[in-house]
């Protein structure tokens, strides 16, 4: 049987594009990485790598046997971990993608008393506004809202439905006056969120009897994300579009009014994804049960 350490160190190298980058990962050196590939092809007989001084590329060899040998090695590593997880108490690294308000108002809240009676459980949270594919990208679980979830993944409810609320100070609409339709945000100095996805802003986005309205506004200030918006509105620089529950506490104090509520219908809230395929270990379960609602 050939080394299976040989086909990894192909696997890492044709995925980064790089030897440097693929040694620095499997914590060897260039030089020795180099030497391992080039015993692999020559054993092979074929060339598997397209090296130029800038760039490293598989060949049409090189891409089939990445196809075909990477998912594969990929399972056999995860099921190993698996096993090695397969102990009383929950160990090991979940890795979940999430928005900005999901991470701060589901995820920290709910994760966050339980592991301090997990200190081998590892959670690591990656912050992101976009369409993140947590297949390739090998995260155990994402977030999303519940209409914007693959129909081959699991979901689980982890937040009630949510709402968005637009909000300003009270100097902004004694200066400015207040909305009265969702079209006279265009008027407006409105605070906008830029998406991952083509750079684009943010559509805001509303529904009244059923109906439908998107709006594009502008305004002086852009952010990606949530927290920054806020925190804009509150200094007056005019209205902002986010989460009714980021809000409460400040419509409450009069630091901030809300407008066109009627406008911002219920949608569906927040849910955990994952693939169907995949074989749950102990630490990855106490997570799903901690969110679950």
């Amino acid at each position: 049987m050939e080394n299976f350490n040989d086909l990894a160190a192909f696997i890492a190298v044709a995925r980064h594009g790089s030897f440097t980058k693929a040694a620095k990962q499997i914590g060897v050196s260039q030089s020795a990485l180099s030497h391992t590939i080039s015993g692999l092809e020559k054993r092979l007989g074929i060339r598997l790598l397209t090296r130029t001084t800038r760039s490293v590329s598989p060949t049409e060899a090189g891409e089939r046997l990445l196809q075909t040998a990477a998912p594969r090695l990929d399972e056999i590593l995860q099921e190993l971990t698996q096993l090695s997880e397969l102990r009383d108490k929950p160990a090991g690294t979940i890795r979940i993608t999430a928005a900005e308000h999901a991470a701060n108002s589901v995820l920290w809240p709910r994760l966050s008393p339980v592991m301090h009676d997990y200190p081998d459980v590892k959670i690591d949270i990656n912050v992101d506004y976009g369409m993140t594919n947590i297949v390739s990208q090998r995260f155990d679980a994402g977030v999303r809202l519940g209409d914007a979830i693959e129909k081959d993944m699991i979901a689980v409810r982890i937040s009630p439905d949510l709402r968005m609320a637009l909000v300003a100070t009270p100097d902004y609409f004694k200066r400015r006056g207040k909305p009265r339709t969702p079209h006279d945000l265009q008027q407006h100095s409105c605070i906008n969120l830029r998406l991952p996805t083509h750079g684009n802003l943010m559509i805001w986005e509303f529904e009244k009897n059923g109906t439908p309205l998107n709006v594009r506004v502008d305004g002086q200030w852009v952010f990606n994300n949530t927290t920054s918006r806020l925190r804009a509105a509150l200094a007056g620089y005019g209205i902002a579009y986010v989460p009714e529950d980021m809000v409460e506490e400040h419509i409450k104090e009069g630091t901030l009014i809300r407008v066109l509520r009627e406008w911002c219908p219920a949608f569906p809230g927040y849910h955990l994804y994952y693939p169907s395929r995949r074989q749950a270990s102990p630490a990855f379960r106490l997570v799903v049960e901690a969110l679950r609602i």
